[in-house]
């Protein structure tokens, strides 16, 4: 199990690692002016390379997450009525709305379409630092 573990902690890495990024790009992008056609391609094509990158973390993660439910359903009894594991699962989620976000923006951004401002965008990406600051509180600490 500890393999399993070690190898799911390695994908939520390369995934996060995506998700914190992106949203980064997506601030520099916005700052292009619409006539510069090169910095348009340019930020496109390495949005577009680090989502491939943060799509393979994810699923990684994902599955070897669900592997990693499985053995623990299996071998600790009442594993999956703890409080802190439905928050984290619920986390997750939302890790994942914001991964589907941020496909959502690359492909505007891709096809020249209108996105959020710069601004908003440096909102946007302080989600998955917040995520995964509550993910890693309730896997360590287990406060409930």
């Amino acid at each position: 199990m500890l393999w399993l573990k070690a190898f799911h902690i390695i994908a939520v890495v390369m995934w996060f690692a995506g998700l914190l990024y992106l949203p980064r790009l997506f601030v520099y992008h916005a700052g292009v002016a619409p006539e510069d056609s090169h910095g348009h391609q340019r930020f496109a094509t390495m949005e577009r390379r680090l989502l491939m990158i943060t799509h393979v973390g994810a699923v990684l993660a994902i599955a070897l997450g669900i592997a990693l439910l499985g053995k623990w359903t299996m071998t600790v009894p009442g594993y999956m009525s703890q409080g802190w594991l439905h928050a984290k699962l619920g986390l997750v989620a939302l890790v994942v709305v914001f991964h589907i976000a941020c496909i959502v923006f690359a492909r505007r951004f891709a096809r020249g379409a209108s996105a959020p401002s710069a601004r908003a965008l440096k909102w946007f990406n302080e989600i998955p630092a917040l995520l995964l600051i509550g993910i890693v509180l309730l896997v360590v600490v287990k406060p409930f």
